[in-house]
């Protein structure tokens, strides 16, 4: 029988399928005690959320378990128009200014594929959570890299994501007659930083000088700590007409498993996205659409109040990243402060002399003693590297990422891998 010889696999996929993630998640399942690498919870989503699931799976509405409209629940497009409008100081309309998709992430692939064309250039700001650059590569586009650079603390404090700030004219630099989009993650995963109204407003005169778009992932919109205020460009003057905005019910209510995201901008934006979007997934999961739905109804009712959980759940989330830096920095992985997400960068420089660096490895320092540590110290976590382009990854590779958006118990035991490690390097 003959074998069939000819190449199989479409161009651009090239360089794409070796994963990090997908190593640290495996090593993470067979040798870790406890994992702080990968980006979800593990504790429920709110009970409110939890009992409209179960009224709405019990119901005798057989449609919640059917398809329904491809671009969105209705009750679902039309609680976010309503809820984001308030938000943006405009009227949004459901059914043109909203699309649901599966997560956050689709939400990305159908911008990347629906707006970039071959050759096409995409400003990307280092660090940067890593579909950006693949989801660029794979539509025909080029990554164009800008990094956030860190400025020493003074008095001997702990850094803040606030210090890892843009240069101006490196910023301006970068943009060309080829730019067609710029990607801008706030607050940003995996530093924690929150971009001031200042750096917001040189990003967006940037975009409207050159007529490009903007692709705002907001994600973490919600989870913002110390009095931090999350600002969307969209609301700035001249970013409506050109700003796409993500948003993510898995963030938002501590359902990552549920897979409901959004994209809200101008009718003309998002026809490109709704065309991609219903030539690939089509549509959403309807059940998960109506209770997110419900979800944002009690919200809105609540919005700024005490009991809300968008003012619960951050209060929450930073006592334990306030636990956590302090228990980082008593064993000297000294952390970066975070403004908001779930995440916070810990430099483990005074513990590479456990696993001594190489000089002729292709592969970056922390991406290896990530590896080992999870081997070894049973402790899993993510190296910074995976957030940087191929040419920088080695720039910061004595860092870390640690995911503090887990029950105390789990913080906990994560505490006691790191103290039992630093008795034995000090016995």
């Amino acid at each position: 029988q003959a074998k069939m010889s000819r190449p199989v696999q479409a161009r651009r996929l090239e360089g794409t399928d070796k994963n990090i993630w997908v190593e640290i998640t495996n090593l993470a399942a067979t040798y870790s005690k406890v994992n702080l690498g990968q980006g979800f919870p593990d504790f429920p989503p709110p009970d409110f959320l939890k009992e409209a699931f179960m009224r709405a799976l019990s119901e005798e509405n057989a449609m919640l378990h059917q398809y329904t409209r491809a671009f969105g629940h209705l009750p679902l497009v039309k609680i976010l128009a309503q809820f984001y409008g308030k938000l943006l100081g405009r009227d949004l309309d459901p059914m043109t200014n909203v699309l649901v998709t599966v997560g956050a992430y689709q939400a990305l692939f159908c911008c990347f594929q629906a707006f970039v064309d071959e050759g096409d250039e995409v400003i990307i700001i280092e660090p940067f959570f890593d579909c950006y650059e693949l989801m660029v590569k794979m539509a025909g586009g080029v990554p164009v890299f800008i990094p956030l650079r860190p400025k020493p603390p003074k008095d001997g404090k702990l850094m803040s994501s606030a210090d890892w700030q843009l240069d101006p004219a490196e910023l301006a630099s970068k943009f060309s007659e080829r730019t067609k989009a710029i990607v801008l993650n706030s607050p940003n995963n995996p530093l924690g930083k929150v971009f001031s109204r200042a750096e917001l407003d040189l990003i967006a005169a940037l975009c409207v000088k050159h007529d490009i778009l903007c692709i705002s992932d907001e994600v973490y919109e919600w989870l913002v700590y110390d009095g931090k205020e999350h600002i969307r460009i969209a609301s700035l003057q001249g970013m409506w007409d050109r700003t796409v905005t993500i948003g993510s019910a898995g963030k938002t209510f501590s359902a990552t498993g549920w897979k409901v995201g959004w994209t809200l901008g101008p009718n003309r934006l998002l026809q490109p996205l709704r065309t991609t979007h219903q030539n690939s997934v089509y549509l959403c999961a309807t059940l998960a659409q109506e209770v997110v739905a419900q979800g944002f109804q009690r919200e809105l009712e609540l919005y700024g109040k005490p009991e809300s959980y968008f003012v619960q759940l951050p209060k929450e989330l930073q006592q334990k990243r306030d636990w956590l830096v302090q228990r980082l920095d008593a064993v000297g992985m000294k952390p970066i402060i975070p403004e908001g997400t779930y995440f916070l960068l810990a430099d483990f420089s005074e513990f590479k002399s456990d696993f001594p660096d190489v000089a002729d490895s292709d592969e970056p320092y922390d991406s290896r003693f990530a590896k080992w540590m999870v081997k070894n110290k049973g402790l899993a976590a993510m190296p910074l590297s995976v957030f940087y382009c191929e040419a920088h990854k080695n720039n910061y590779k004595h860092f870390i990422r640690f995911c503090f958006a887990k029950e105390e118990a789990t913080l906990k035991a994560a505490n006691d891998i790191l103290q039992k490690w630093k008795q034995e390097k000090t016995s």
